[in-house]
């Protein structure tokens, strides 16, 4: 079995070391950078899909379920029943708009990782000098 000779000690073979291991560590920080990239990406366009879905349905829901409320009262309290629908559809938005902020507050922050392994690595260096 055949053995390579290690670097040669020194100055040359110091900075050889070094920049390789800074290399490595770039090396790793872009992978788990791409890694996040590809994962947000992929929850960005979920979250859009579903928001969609939910925003499609329920305009048609709200359309039919509407006509149907005026249609029925259309001869005694026309005015009132769109007035109420009025305000039941502005109280759901409101509820729904606090409801969604809510939840985007609950996000972790995009690229989380990558920044908590950058600062451990700021960390490291200052530690060593």
């Amino acid at each position: 079995m055949e053995t390579r000779p290690s670097a040669p000690p020194g100055l040359l073979g110091s900075f050889r070391l070094l920049a390789s291991g800074v290399l490595g560590s770039i090396q790793d920080r872009l992978e788990l950078l791409a890694v996040e990239l590809h994962e947000e990406k992929f929850r960005l366009v979920q979250v859009f899909l579903w928001i969609s879905a939910v925003v499609f349905t329920a305009m048609l829901a709200v359309t039919f379920a509407s006509l149907t409320v005026v249609y029925l009262f259309w001869t005694s309290a026309r005015l009132a029943v769109l007035g109420g629908l009025t305000a039941l559809y502005t109280g759901a938005l409101v509820v729904i708009m606090v409801t969604f902020r809510r939840y985007l507050a609950r996000q972790p922050r995009p690229f989380a990782a990558t920044l908590g392994e950058l600062r451990q690595d700021r960390a490291c260096i200052r530690a060593e000098s």
